[in-house]
Formats: structure tokens, sequence, C-alpha cells
């Protein structure tokens, strides 16, 4: 029923100072993944296959995590590293993701207007990466909202 969700990623991340200084916050990890990656992984299991991503100036990570790294893949190739790229290589297989930029940063409610572009008018799903919710007994919190929408 619900296609896409969107990730409003352009943010200056001030709530992680010093940290995200030089590196987005939705690219924390939490061990081995970046925050986003979890937020992805709740859209899917909400039944959402498109991504579509607000970003702003210093976000290039998150376009590169979900695109392929061909120096890096060819570097581990063969070696006993090699498994460790194969679940964002199985995400990236089963979404699609788009990108577009808000120009100045001008609160969430912008960010998300911004991303009218990327969802056209149907309605769509919002994750805030840095916000992450485990339901370990259950279903997520997006699977839920879309239940009751």
């Amino acid at each position: 029923m619900i296609q896409t969700c969107l990730f409003p990623a352009a943010g200056y991340g001030t709530r992680f100072l010093p940290a995200t200084k030089s590196l987005p916050k939705e690219m924390l990890p939490i061990l081995t993944k970046p925050l986003i990656h979890y937020g992805v992984d709740e859209a899917l299991e909400a039944g959402m296959k498109n991504m579509a991503f607000i970003t702003g100036r210093g976000k290039r990570a998150l376009e590169d995590y979900f695109d392929i790294s061909y120096e890096l893949e060819h570097q581990i190739s063969g070696t006993n590293k090699e498994h460790l790229l194969t679940e964002i290589r199985e995400l990236m297989a089963r979404c699609t993701f788009s990108f577009t930029r808000q120009e100045s940063m001008r609160g969430l409610g912008n960010a998300i207007h911004t991303g009218k572009i990327l969802v056209r008018d149907e309605p769509f799903g919002v994750v805030l990466a840095d916000d992450l919710c485990i339901n370990e007994e259950g279903e997520g919190v997006l699977s839920q909202m879309v239940k009751i929408y």
C-alpha cells in the first residue's frame, strides 16, 4: 500500500557533536551497521521498497553507503572479508534509492516538503534515522503505523 519511505537527513547533527562534525549522524555505527541501515531495514519490514533521502552538504556518505564500492569490492574479492558485504548487497538489491538536497536547512517540515519531488502525491512513511527503535518481540514501529493507516 505505501511504497516509499522518506528519510530527512539534511541537518547539522548538533545533538551528536563533536562526532558529527565530520560524519553524518545517520552514519554513526551501531555495532557494524550505521543508523541509516537500521532505518531502511525498518522501512523494508513495513513493505516499503522505495527509499527517498533528503540530504544536505556533507552527507555524501549516505549516497556512497547505498552504492557499489568497486575499489573496495575488488580489494576484498576472494578474501575472508568478502562476506561482510553480503547484507548491504542484499539490501541494495531489494530497494531503490533516490536522493535530493535541501538547499538550506529550515527544519524538519521543510525537509519533508523538499521530498515531495521524490514521493509525489502518494502516501509515504518517514523515518528519522537518528531515533533507533527496536521491538524484538514483534513488528517495528513503522509496520505498526502502516497497519493503522
